[in-house]
């Protein structure tokens, strides 16, 4: 008698997020090995790889591609009778693990996996669809992660652009007369992926449909916090925590959120939860990729040290697509450090549902500035950066966010005290 196992959808998921179905590794009747991977799920945070949970056959499917899910529902079954184990265990031919239909035309979404991708040829789901969106053989491209396997790296140095990119920069051939006002109104279309519109989705939520938005902006002098960069990074680095600057930023962000504990709570109808807990999450752009948020847990009871090296385990793995949904879980808290891209003031930022507030931080650079030295007033240059505090209005007033960011600028202008 022929007996089976079910398929289910990963019990946690990252509060606030929908999950859907982005790709079935298998297809009904084809053979799996236990814990290779299965499915491919996505949400509006990462994509991770679901294992099989039994060898054997795959017997029935459940949820298809591209529908929504929840945490623990029935996705598919297995079969594992002695006759489909031993027709899984079998040899199978090598070009099955490398046929390009495994590959999906679809734009890079945040990726993030807590498995080691082995199948199809050994390219993580994120490579996998960069190759396919940017039109790359992959025997072209010399790996440089471990083993040799290829990286979203290795993609992007290999094809900057994508198809359609390289098909507009390509020389335009001389158009025919009277052609020129029909060349005006030409265009394509790039599909939105499932995370994009999730995206698009939560912004319009928090902004229009949930939270009334209110940034109040500060400027912040980075002098002191610069000196004391300068004095402890080659010790931090050598004790393996490279010394940024969002190091600092999370730090005097615990110190305004202690005076001001109203910035990390969440509102609900009946009362306002304040947690006893601070996660930082911390926007990271991940070329390629997007924009993903691994969470700090605890920073509240990190030093700067602590802080710093836990920041770079988190953006290392970001940019390498090795988050897990733990690490994007549970923030109470945001940080947008959106000056490293040049930005000098964003507001307002959109709220990271369900938190209260986020923390945006501008380009440093050096303004002129006042200063009374004696009873003489002169214009001196100093490193400075605008901070904002976007808030939600049914939490905080304007006087707290201003007391919130006092304490923040206090905090980074009075290092180390």
């Amino acid at each position: 008698m022929s007996s089976g196992v079910e398929i289910r959808a990963p019990a946690e998921q990252t509060e606030g997020t929908r999950s859907q179905i982005l790709r079935w590794l298998k297809q009904v009747g084809e053979s799996v090995a236990e814990n290779e991977p299965l499915i491919e799920i996505e949400t509006d945070k990462v994509t991770v790889e679901v294992a099989s949970p039994g060898t054997g056959v795959l017997r029935e499917i459940i949820k298809q591609e591209q529908e929504e899910i929840a945490p623990g529902e029935l996705l598919g079954r297995i079969d594992t009778g002695t006759a489909a184990a031993a027709l899984a265990q079998a040899p199978r031919p090598a070009a099955a693990a490398t046929a390009p239909a495994a590959a999906s035309a679809s734009p890079v979404a945040v990726q993030s996996g807590t498995r080691a991708p082995a199948a199809a040829g050994g390219l993580s789901p994120a490579v996998r669809r960069l190759l396919s969106e940017r039109g790359v053989d992959p025997s072209a491209i010399r790996g440089t992660g471990p083993a040799g396997r290829i990286t979203v790296e290795d993609v992007l140095r290999a094809a900057p652009g994508s198809a359609p990119e390289r098909r507009r920069q390509a020389p335009a051939s001389v158009a025919p007369p009277g052609a020129a006002a029909d060349a005006l109104s030409r265009s394509h279309r790039v599909p939105h992926t499932a995370v994009r519109k999730r995206i698009a989705d939560h912004m319009v939520q928090s902004l229009l449909h949930t939270a009334p938005h209110v940034t109040t902006v500060f400027e912040a002098d980075m002098t002191a916090v610069l000196t004391d960069r300068a004095r402890q990074r080659d010790e931090f680095a050598r004790r393996g925590a490279p010394l940024t600057l969002t190091a600092y930023f999370v730090q005097a962000a615990v110190a305004a959120i202690r005076a001001v504990p109203e910035a990390n709570s969440r509102w609900t109808d009946t009362a306002l939860e304040i947690y006893d807990s601070i996660h930082v999450g911390v926007a990271t752009a991940v070329e390629g990729v997007g924009l993903v948020v691994p969470v700090l847990h605890d920073a509240d009871a990190r030093d700067l040290f602590d802080t710093a090296r836990a920041l770079d385990e988190l953006v290392t793995r970001a940019r390498a697509g090795k988050l897990s949904p733990a690490d994007v879980r549970g923030g109470t808290f945001t940080i947008s450090n959106h000056g490293v891209s040049g930005s000098l003031l964003a507001a307002p930022i959109i709220i990271n549902q369900p938190q209260a507030a986020i923390l945006g931080v501008g380009k440093l650079e050096k303004r002129p500035v006042v200063v009374e030295e004696g009873d003489e007033q002169k214009i001196v240059a100093r490193p400075r950066c605008y901070v904002t505090l976007t808030l939600d209005h049914r939490v905080m007033d304007g006087h707290q966010a201003n007391h919130f960011l006092q304490v923040f600028v206090q905090k980074l202008t009075g290092w180390p005290a």
